[in-house]
């Protein structure tokens, strides 16, 4: 009965369709374009990595996809001399995990077809990856000028600001609270999102007419930053859910980037609703693999403004250790609400 009122809510409620539609295209997508992808290319040579790292070491690894990775590798190294300088990161980071992954894995035909094809790339010259040695690192936890009281502080000393003073905040601010979130994890370190940042006041009225809550506040929003996920990045329905993880790990880091440097912000939901997302899509010039995930908005907190106290719940509601079900349904002595 019960999985039968499932079906019958997910095939009258449009917002699932709506979804399985974007994850069908995003997985056709994916598939038409996996060899010249940037996406899959990160991912391959992040899976190296992994394999490099990985102790013991497999003797043979990444053999279904080495000459694949290869072979877009050089693509990146002809767009690069031809003026497409944004692929430098990517190619230094490519070409230092291959040279590590070649010194590694010996035999395997497919790699060693891979082998030959590496070493007639024409790779540019003085291009070396950002901290990675041999294609992995031997992390140190470094001495930190702060400690986990001031890190609790900063997190209980945030407030969603809904408003803010009518003072333009410096892009170099934000640009530097991108790169605190550019460092967040993600899938594979695909970093399948990206931030569209809008601050002429006409550009914020207008975007911000399209999720719901803060239409009523057009007028007093500084900054307004949409974060956008690529669901084309991804090959399996199991993945259709990382956009959502991946940009909620960055829309935290942004937002205490801006929180240090004096700049409040506040997270606005985005609804799933097919009309508001075509009108969000349409403005922006999105593809039909990208989404809306969430909105932030930015700006210099107003002394005579409120903001919701929002208190948190307790260190004991939110943290269990090593608690599992045996033998029927798990539960604490003197539960007297519970959470569904």
């Amino acid at each position: 009965m019960f999985r039968s009122l499932v079906c019958l809510h997910s095939a009258l409620d449009g917002a699932f369709f709506w979804e399985q539609r974007a994850v069908a295209i995003a997985r056709l997508v994916h598939w038409q374009l996996r060899t010249t992808s940037l996406y899959s290319f990160r991912r391959s040579i992040h899976r190296i990595e992994k394999g490099l790292a990985t102790r013991p070491r497999r003797e043979v690894f990444a053999a279904d996809y080495i000459g694949e990775t290869v072979a877009f590798l050089g693509l990146l190294a002809e767009a690069y001399e031809e003026g497409c300088t944004e692929y430098r990161e990517d190619i230094a980071w490519g070409a230092t995990a291959l040279r590590a992954y070649f010194a590694a894995v010996k035999g395997e035909d497919r790699v060693e077809h891979a082998r030959e094809a590496f070493q007639r790339l024409a790779l540019p010259a003085g291009l070396v990856a950002n901290g990675g040695e041999g294609g992995v690192v031997r992390p140190k936890m470094p001495e930190y000028g702060f400690g986990i009281a001031d890190l609790l502080h900063l997190a209980r000393t945030r407030h969603s600001i809904r408003d803010y003073l009518d003072r333009p905040v410096p892009r170099d601010v934000i640009d530097a609270a991108i790169s605190v979130a550019i460092e967040s994890p993600s899938a594979c370190n695909r970093q399948a999102f990206s931030f569209r940042v809008f601050d002429e006041p006409d550009l914020v009225r207008e975007v911000a007419k399209i999720p719901i809550g803060i239409d009523h506040a057009d007028h007093q929003i500084p900054v307004l930053v949409v974060l956008v996920g690529n669901l084309g990045a991804y090959p399996e329905p199991r993945d259709r859910h990382l956009i959502y993880i991946d940009v909620s790990l960055a829309a935290m880091a942004f937002v205490f980037g801006l929180q240090v440097q004096g700049v409040a912000s506040c997270c606005v939901n985005w609804p799933d609703i097919h009309e508001r997302e075509k009108r969000m899509q349409e403005l922006l010039g999105l593809a039909s693999t990208e989404r809306p995930v969430m909105l932030v908005t930015a700006g210099y907190l107003d002394p005579e403004g409120f903001a919701p106290s929002s208190a948190k719940r307790s260190l004991e509601e939110m943290r269990v250790y090593n608690r599992t079900v045996a033998g029927g349904s798990a539960h604490r002595a003197g539960d007297r609400v519970r959470t569904p």
